[in-house]
């Protein structure tokens, strides 16, 4: 199969598998969904870890050197604070979020944006190898859903009708296709760019993993929970490790 029909038909799964999924754990009771949502940001946790250091970071080594890989990570960890503080990277993993609940209209803005870069980050996976670029989708996937959990609730928290609020989100997350086929042709002609875009893609991941994730992780702070939260951090992993180093 053509590369670019990977790359397409693994942003669509990436961006609509994530609202589909989030759609049927949002028609669950509350009791249920809050349940899940530990466990959902947990394992995308781990996807994104395991990700970043076992799949982009060595693949961007065997390209560059190891100086320049780690300052591109270190850009991009500064960048992705920076965008965060303008409001435009925020992920949002509960209803109450203090930020989003006064601007249905900037979540929408900022999920595109993330969307797009996820097409981006897809992309350059795939052009690298096509292993990393399934590994990639996969985490992709586990943390778009408990985000478009919770952008779906706060979009109904703004006044907008189930209907739209699944419309919008839909909207916003097919622009992970321009970000792919956009990250296609031009990586595809600059090769030597794709292992500094692999840096920066591994610093999006940590960032969100780290910054987002984790901290929503430590509002539980009971011990049977919290075991459940490290199985499910270490099962993402191993998920991610079971395609990376069985390729390796």
């Amino acid at each position: 199969m053509p590369l670019i029909l990977w790359i397409l038909l693994s942003t669509v799964l990436a961006s609509i598998g994530a609202i589909l999924g989030a759609s049927f754990v949002l028609v669950m009771k509350d009791k249920q969904r809050n349940a899940l949502i530990p466990s959902f940001v947990s394992y995308a946790t781990g996807t994104l870890l395991g990700s970043a250091f076992l799949g982009m970071i060595p693949k961007a080594l065997h390209h560059a050197s190891y100086l320049s890989v780690s300052a591109m990570i270190l850009v991009g960890i500064i960048l992705f604070f920076l965008l965060e503080k303008l409001v435009i990277w925020r992920h949002c993993h509960k209803e109450n979020c203090e930020t989003h609940t006064r601007a249905g209209p900037l979540i929408l803005i900022g999920d595109a944006f993330h969307n797009f870069v996820d097409g981006v980050v897809i992309a350059t996976a795939f052009l690298s190898d096509i292993r990393l670029g399934v590994v990639t989708t996969i985490a992709v996937i586990a943390h778009e859903i408990p985000q478009e959990m919770g952008d779906f609730a706060i979009l109904l928290q703004s006044g907008y009708t189930r209907q739209r609020a699944l419309l919008y989100n839909f909207i916003s997350a097919i622009s992970s296709l321009p970000g792919a086929v956009i990250a296609y042709y031009y990586l595809k002609t600059e090769q030597v760019v794709v292992p500094f875009v692999l840096a920066i893609s591994a610093a999006s991941f940590i960032y969100i993993a780290l910054a987002d994730l984790i901290p929503c992780l430590h509002r539980t702070i009971d011990f049977k929970k919290s075991v459940v939260q490290l199985s499910l951090i270490l099962a993402g992993i191993g998920t991610i490790a079971l395609f990376a180093l069985h390729h390796g």
